[in-house]
């Protein structure tokens, strides 16, 4: 008989080979976790910063008419002009006000809350118009979670004072 040669195939992975595996996805998942829950924070201040400024453009005219503005339905009066921010359908504002009575000179404000991410519930936007009609956006992070805010999650043209 001749000499045989046995080829045994290598059948599966080695088990050092799967932890290499494993160890790999942990390191990709410790670095794209974070960064998924940063860029949903961004996301989120940037929509309600959008939603008023919706409600900015609807004050103004308001304000252009020689009326004031209110966001509350009921207490329109003759020369009251209702802005129309439906608190209900947005899921992350908590409170919206407008301070100064619906002057010439308004402030709209928002406070981050309800489906928000943790890291900036309790925000506050503030849209302020002054008596020459320039409208101003900053966001106060003070009420959000100690350390929890990060001035990346500003959007553009509305900083964090």
């Amino acid at each position: 008989m001749k000499n045989m040669k046995i080829n045994h195939a290598q059948k599966g992975f080695t088990l050092i080979e799967l932890m290499i595996v494993v160890a790999i996805i942990g390191i990709l998942a410790a670095i794209a976790i974070p960064q998924y829950q940063d860029y949903i924070a961004r996301s989120q201040v940037t929509r309600v910063v959008g939603e008023i400024s919706a409600v900015k453009t609807n004050a103004e005219e308001a304000l252009l008419r020689g009326g004031t503005i209110t966001n509350v339905p009921a207490d329109e009066g003759p020369t009251d002009f209702y802005v129309g921010f439906d608190q209900a359908k947005s899921n992350l504002v908590s409170t919206f006000t407008i301070t100064a009575g619906g002057t010439a000179a308004p402030t709209l404000v928002a406070t981050l809350g309800g489906d928000s991410s943790a890291a900036v519930t309790g925000a506050v936007v503030n849209v302020a118009r002054d008596a020459t009609g320039v409208w101003t956006c900053t966001i106060d992070p003070s009420s959000a979670p100690a350390g929890a805010w990060k001035d990346s999650y500003a959007p553009a043209g509305c900083p964090a004072s």
